[in-house]
C-alpha cells in the first residue's frame, strides 16, 4: 500500500504538468491507485489544483491523480520529489 503522507514532486515535472494542462495536450497518464495497482489513462489534464496541502491532477472525468502517485505523465517518468 503507498504511504498516505503526501510527497512534493519535483518542481521542473510540475512545470511540464503545468504545460501539458495549459496546451490540453492528450496524454498517457500512468499512476498507482492507493493499493499499488497501476493503472494508464489516455486524456487531457483539466486543471492541478491543491487541496489541503496535496497537488493534484484533474482529469475531464471528473477523476483526481495525487501528483505523488503518478508513474509518468506523456512518457515523461516522475523524476524526483521536492
Amino acid at each position: 500500500m503507498l504511504s498516505m503522507k503526501y510527497q512534493p514532486i519535483s518542481c521542473n515535472y510540475y512545470d511540464e504538468l503545468t504545460l501539458l494542462a495549459m496546451r490540453r495536450t492528450a496524454c498517457p497518464i500512468i499512476y498507482k491507485k492507493e493499493d499499488g495497482t497501476e493503472v494508464t489513462v489516455e486524456t487531457v489534464i483539466q486543471d492541478i489544483f491543491t487541496r489541503n496541502g496535496e497537488e493534484f491532477l484533474l482529469l475531464p472525468d471528473g477523476l483526481e491523480i495525487r501528483l505523488d502517485r503518478l508513474v509518468s505523465v506523456a512518457g515523461k517518468v516522475l523524476s524526483g520529489y521536492c
